[in-house]
């Protein structure tokens, strides 16, 4: 039986990983019927009720999963982000710091890998505050995930200041932007956005600058070249970051 039990798990486990949750779900409704108490079943059937727009559903069973295990973040991550699809952000915010807060009481020191994992998950938290305007509590999830990854540094500065940019802040997104191009001199996205921010403050000079140094390294970039062009042109509109 536990055999049988474990190859139904993983067959359900591996038809939801591939996003086939049609396939996925009866094989973890019998799961259930089998009296499991596993919460990753109860996480990815309430990530198929979220999928399917049962709000009410999902809720219930992320918190089935956490009843089980309150350290099971996945299941946190999930709850944390439905509610804030809701618009329920001061839970959602809870559910998620709470998660955390347990597992580096559990673990000390959490491994790098869930470290990651958690700066993935403010990223998504930064998104959805990103989308509704919040730009301040999204400001905020960018540094927690910045503080949390030593592999995506570059990439969530250019999202924070892009934040900035739009929370009106352009100081602090040039600011955020010459530290990583000191570090990382060749990171042409952030040398392009740079030069966006300059254009769109009418520093063309500055911008023009930041552009050309882009194709010193990469002669045949396209988004530089057409930058560079529409600088050259006479009535020239704002550039779209």
């Amino acid at each position: 039986m536990k055999h049988l039990h474990e190859d139904l798990l993983s067959e359900a486990r591996e038809f939801f990983i591939e996003g086939d949750y049609k396939s996925a779900e009866p094989i973890l409704q019998q799961l259930l019927l089998q009296n499991a108490r596993n919460p990753e079943i109860y996480q990815m059937i309430a990530t198929i009720y979220y999928d399917q727009g049962k709000f009410n559903q999902a809720i219930k069973t992320f918190k089935k999963a956490l009843e089980i295990d309150p350290h099971y973040t996945d299941a946190s991550v999930g709850l944390s982000i439905i509610l804030n699809d809701l618009g329920r952000y001061d839970e959602g915010k809870k559910v998620f710091l709470e998660a955390q807060a347990l597992l580096d009481q559990k673990k000390g020191r959490p491994h790098p890998f869930i470290e990651e994992k958690f700066a993935s998950k403010h990223e998504e938290l930064a998104d959805l505050y990103f989308q509704y305007k919040r730009y301040e509590e999204a400001i905020q999830e960018l540094g927690k995930a910045l503080n949390l990854t030593n592999t995506r540094k570059a990439d969530l500065t250019l999202r924070l200041a892009e934040v900035y940019v739009q929370s009106g802040q352009k100081e602090k997104a040039i600011r955020d932007l010459r530290r990583l191009l000191l570090d990382q001199p060749d990171f042409n996205p952030a040398r392009l956005k740079l030069g966006i921010i300059f254009y769109n403050s009418n520093n063309i000079a500055e911008a023009v600058e930041q552009w050309e140094n882009i194709l010193l390294n990469e002669p045949r970039h396209p988004e530089a070249t057409k930058y560079l062009r529409m600088a050259q042109a006479a009535g020239i509109t704002t550039v779209e970051l």
